[in-house]
C-alpha cells in the first residue's frame, strides 16, 4: 500500500484509482487474486510504476554493503 500512496502523492494515480486499487488489493485473499485486477487499473499502475522507476530498482543488483559486508 505504501507504493500506491507514493503514486498519488506524485500525481502519478488520480485518487479514484488509487482507492479503487487499494480495496482490490484489500479483498484479495491471495496474490493469483490481485493479479485479476481489472486491466484499465493494471495500465494505471504500470505506468506510474515506469514513471519511478520501479523495474528498474528490481533489476539493479544489490549493493556490495546490502549485507554488512
Amino acid at each position: 500500500m505504501k507504493t500506491i500512496d507514493e503514486m498519488l502523492h506524485l500525481d502519478l494515480l488520480t485518487p479514484e484509482q488509487h482507492h479503487e486499487i487499494g480495496a482490490w488489493i484489500a479483498q484479495a485473499d491471495s496474490p493469483e487474486q490481485i493479479l485479476k485486477m481489472p486491466a484499465q487499473l493494471w495500465t494505471a499502475m504500470e505506468r506510474a510504476s515506469e514513471v519511478m522507476g520501479i523495474d528498474q530498482d528490481l533489476l539493479r543488483p544489490p549493493a556490495l554493503d546490502a549485507l554488512g559486508l
